[in-house]
Order: C-alpha cells, then structure tokens, then sequence
C-alpha cells in the first residue's frame, strides 16, 4: 500500500517541484542563486517557515475565519519569517548578509501561500507537515543545482572552492553569475526537466507497454485534447 506521507513528499520533490515544474518563487530564485551555498541558504530557511506555516495553518483550519483567511495566513508566515531572520543573523551572519532583503520576502513567496491555500487548510498537521517537507527539498534542490551550474561556469568555483582558473582553454563565463545568465540556466534546467518528464510519460509505467498523452494523441482513448 502506498505510503501517503511519503508520497506527498516525493510530490514535492519532483512530481510537482515549485521550480521547474510550477514555476513558482521566480525572483529569489534569479536573484539569490549566483552561488550554490546562496542557494542551500534561501532553500533552507524558506523549508523550515514553509514546514512551520504549514503545521500551524492545518492546526487552526477550522478556527481561521473564511473573510480572514489571507491576512491569517501572512501573520503565521511573517512571525516564522522574523524567527528564522534573527537566527540567521545571529549565527550565520555572512549568509544573512548575501540573502539580504530575499529573507523578509520570504513571507510573500508564492510558493508558502499556495501551499497554506491549496494544502494545509485542507489536510491534517501531518499530511501539511510532509508536503511542507517535499515543497521546502524541492525548492531547496533547485536552487542548490541552479547555483551550483551558475557559479561552477561562471566562477570556476562549487560551494566557494576553486576547480579550475581561467586558461587559454576555457576561462569562466562571466554573463552567468549575472541577470541575464539566470535565465538562460533556468530555462536550459526546465528544458531538461521537461524533456526527462516526456520521455517517461513515453515509455509508459509499465516499460512501454502503456503510453501517455505524450506519445500518440490519434491512439489515445481520452478526452483531454
């Protein structure tokens, strides 16, 4: 039987992954990513408020008025938002530094409000608790893989360590640490993302036996086109 708990942490992580599946959470994600370990950081702290909100939100679910329901929201999301800025600042200082403004506007990433709307008002502590995890790694994944391609071709650099200089053979690409090289490493990300899905959604569940939508619309049996 399957597991529910783990499913809606898998769903998170790669099935519906905030970044290159739904899109979601686009300005930190260009504008923090410029190193994996900024990438870890923003990943990191945004988990933890999303996994926190999450709790809280399905705890009061059935006390939190409907008119109120928005503005509720943003009063949970903004008191863990303050708990994790001052930890931050107390004790990982030269992060807090690098995040900069990105740590308060975490209380208005759509990706924690999406979450509380379309999940923890509607589910249980655990069940919220879990998708809050599969959310938070998803995010947090992306953004680590993001930085780590950004800094790795632009700086020559993974996690702050130098792996190779600039030569005569291949220097570092110095547009890729910058605005417009956040999109094009986005965009070649979900192109792959999007090209791995299809092939699956191909091959079917069971080794090709079944196929998708994806694969032969005149032999498919639905309605969805």
């Amino acid at each position: 039987m399957k597991n529910k708990h783990l499913d809606a942490i898998y769903n998170g992580l790669l099935r519906e992954n905030p970044i290159f599946v739904l899109m979601l959470g686009m300005c930190p994600t260009l504008a923090v990513t410029t190193s994996a370990i900024n990438g870890a950081g923003m990943g990191i702290s945004t988990t933890v408020v999303l996994i926190l909100s999450n709790m809280l939100i399905a705890a009061l679910r059935k006390i939190i008025p409907d008119g109120v329901r928005m503005p509720a929201y943003i009063v949970v999301v903004a008191t863990f938002v303050t708990l994790v800025d001052f930890i931050m600042e107390a004790f990982t200082y030269s992060l807090y530094q690098s995040l900069g403004l990105y740590i308060p506007l975490i209380v208005v990433n759509c990706i924690i409000l999406g979450r509380a709307e379309a999940y923890a008002s509607k589910n249980t502590v655990t069940m919220s608790a879990c998708d809050g995890i599969g959310m938070g790694l998803g995010f947090t994944v992306a953004l680590v893989i993001l930085g780590l391609v950004r800094e790795f071709l632009g700086a020559g650099t993974a996690f702050g360590i130098t792996i190779y200089e600039a030569s005569a053979v291949f220097e570092p690409i110095s547009i890729i640490t910058k605005a417009p090289g956040a999109f094009l490493v986005l965009a070649m990300l979900s192109a792959l993302q999007n090209k791995l899905k299809m092939k699956s959604a191909t091959n079917g569940v069971n080794g090709g036996e079944e196929k998708g939508c994806a694969s032969d619309c005149e032999s498919c049996g639905g309605e969805c086109h």
